[in-house]
């Protein structure tokens, strides 16, 4: 539907339609495109400031290594990003994006942090001892919500690759932050409404030109 036009009250999957579930929902490729659109901004970011980085980099097998139960073990693993010289010269840090909507009933008697908190320790269950012991680097699940708020371990990283791109562009650190999390939340506010009023068909999953053409249809 276009702007102005009402949601349909049923959506194409089944199920009953709202602003909520259709940001929600996974026909159409709406949430793989809003999880993308956040871990390509990062990792342009942070090659921007020189890093060496790579995305979604494949993990070492764990053959012979014993691990925490509930940790992620399948060959062939990966993690949404890997960048070496974040924090210091020899580091390496994998990231792994989770974009949640605080609005589902599952999330209706939980505070907004402990919603960050419970997303956080998920992604750290499954794969930080992982990183840690077989890629002997460092974990941090970069945890955002679709309204926008970030959680603890997403500041902190957002807050180091502010340093790294002020002593690179010369930019005080407050305006680098600022921008950081302005893109941020342009991209939210552009997926949300893409998948509020994008085509749930049968088809391809959306790519950033698809996107743009649903956003300048409505404008």
């Amino acid at each position: 539907p276009l702007v102005g036009e009402p949601l349909p009250d049923q959506c194409t999957c089944g199920e009953d339609n709202s602003i909520d579930h259709a940001i929600s929902c996974k026909l159409g490729g709406f949430v793989n495109y809003r999880h993308d659109n956040v871990r390509d901004f990062i990792a342009k970011e942070l090659s921007t400031v020189g890093l060496d980085t790579k995305v979604e980099p494949h993990l070492l097998n764990v053959r012979g290594t014993s691990l925490p139960a509930g940790t992620i073990t399948t060959d062939g693993a990966r993690l949404d990003i890997r960048t070496r010289g974040l924090w210091s010269s020899l580091d390496c840090t994998y990231f792994d994006v989770r974009i949640f909507n605080p609005r589902v009933k599952s999330n209706a008697n939980q505070s907004i942090q402990k919603i960050y908190e419970k997303h956080e320790t998920e992604k750290k269950k499954a794969y930080l001892q992982r990183v840690l012991q077989v890629e002997k680097a460092v974990f941090t699940p970069l945890v955002m919500s679709t309204s926008g708020g970030l959680g603890r371990e997403f500041k902190n990283t957002l807050k180091q690759l502010a340093k790294r791109k002020s002593t690179k562009t010369g930019y005080a650190e407050q305006d680098c932050i600022r921008y950081l999390r302005l893109c941020l939340s342009f991209a939210m506010v552009r997926s949300i409404t893409v998948s509020i009023r994008g085509y749930r068909g049968r088809g391809r999953g959306i790519t950033a030109n698809d996107a743009d053409e649903y956003l300048y249809r409505m404008d």
